[in-house]
């Protein structure tokens, strides 16, 4: 596996970046797609979970094994489960026959599909074989990862009667429902999303249509960090929506207390750096859990003190990230503290070792997270390839901005 150690000669930063479209956008559009093939799509993610995606839904195998990719074994375990005629055994990593299912798979055969588990039970792989279903109605918890209910959302419209979801207990991650609410309305598919309940209603064709995904927020989060732990910078980053979908979004007022103003210019963002550091950050991220690492990240290389809780979901993610943000930045020096669902860190009293080596746990967004480090000390990621999960160009990118990245021997 590749290693490279990252430095920054000047800790200064200008330049643009085109990132490409948001992997939580494509898959959905992608499975919507597959679904109304009148559906056109532009700036997809080049994301290995997208490519999973694109790979799940055009192979003609038996056996399609996703790697990595969780959002791509939620999403398409429901769309075979409803596409009469298929028979599927959908598999993944040893990290991916680890993560739970259960929750989806007995959803779709309350419904009355037919899911049965290949080894252990509640987990992948998957043995699917497509049904027609005429259910209309379920109920699912809602304080588990939103990727199960947006899930049955996908392929709800070509259900003879639609779809009507009851979510039980507090709802995690209500943006990213909210998105999949909204890209089915912008294909022509009525929606409603009311207290407890999710509506989705029949719809058998839909007029052609081209979309344009939006760029991916979750990436732009380590564009972010560099310019907050950076002496100097101003960085430009494409494609961007000041009514974006993404729940990510928040970055720009969260950053806001980390040293950074965000303007946007049209569909580009504008990153500057500035003065204005808060000591100590307290965030609920429940909303948008995907960003914690790097946000702890920045705070350390900052000396900001932070309080981070709606993390829960954390911990069924391609590594427990809070495990993983515990053992990495103490290795740096850091004072922290993690729980079921927060993440204490206290502000940086000595200096952040220099020449570590970050493990990454096949976690993509453990690599770039501690990658903006760079600007402070030389630091090395391991397994670095893994980047190319959600964001494939990040190195060059890097480069673009004036980091070194040199190949461990």
């Amino acid at each position: 596996m590749r290693t490279v150690r990252l430095t920054h000669p000047t800790q200064e930063l200008w330049g643009n970046c085109q990132i490409t479209g948001s992997k939580s956008e494509s898959n959905r559009l992608l499975i919507l797609q597959a679904l109304y093939p009148e559906l056109k799509l532009e700036n997809l993610s080049n994301s290995d979970d997208t490519q999973a995606m694109q790979g799940g839904l055009t192979s003609k195998g038996q056996t399609i094994d996703i790697g990595h990719a969780g959002t791509t074994m939620r999403f398409l375990t429901s769309y075979f489960a409803t596409t009469p005629g298929v028979e599927k055994m959908l598999t993944g990593s040893k990290r991916m026959q680890e993560r739970p299912i259960k929750l989806l798979v007995d959803a779709l055969n309350a419904m009355g599909a037919q899911i049965s588990y290949v080894k252990n039970e509640g987990y992948p792989p998957l043995k699917i074989t497509g049904t027609a279903i005429s259910a209309d109605t379920i109920t699912l918890a809602a304080n588990v990862s939103s990727q199960y209910i947006t899930s049955l959302m996908l392929i709800a419209p070509k259900l003879p009667n639609g779809l009507s979801i009851k979510l039980e207990g507090e709802i995690t991650s209500i943006p990213y429902i909210n998105m999949t609410c909204a890209l089915l309305e912008r294909i022509g598919i009525k929606t409603t999303f009311l207290g407890q309940c999710i509506r989705i209603f029949p719809q058998h064709k839909i007029e052609p249509k081209t979309l344009t995904v939006e760029s991916d927020w979750s990436s732009a989060s380590y564009h972010f960090s560099m310019v907050a732990l950076a002496a100097q910078a101003e960085v430009s980053i494409n494609s961007y929506m000041v009514d974006s979908l993404q729940g990510d979004s928040v970055l720009v007022d969260v950053y806001a207390q980390l040293g950074v103003t965000a303007a946007f210019d049209g569909h580009k963002l504008k990153l500057t750096k500035s003065d204005k550091v808060q000591s100590h950050i307290a965030l609920d991220l429940i909303k948008a859990p995907d960003i914690a690492q790097t946000i702890a990240v920045t705070c350390f290389g900052l000396g900001v003190s932070c309080t981070l809780t709606g993390l829960h979901t954390l911990k069924i993610k391609e590594t427990d990230r809070l495990v993983a943000l515990d053992n990495e930045l103490t290795k740096l020096g850091a004072s922290i503290r993690v729980t079921e669902d927060s993440l204490y860190l206290d502000a940086r009293k000595g200096d952040i070792v220099a020449d570590v080596a970050i493990d990454t746990y096949h976690d993509h967004r453990m690599a770039m997270a501690f990658a903006p480090l760079a600007l402070c000390v030389p630091i090395h990621i391991k397994d670095a390839n893994v980047v190319s999960k959600s964001y494939p160009s990040f190195y060059e990118d890097l480069e673009s901005l004036g980091f070194l990245v040199e190949n461990n021997k």
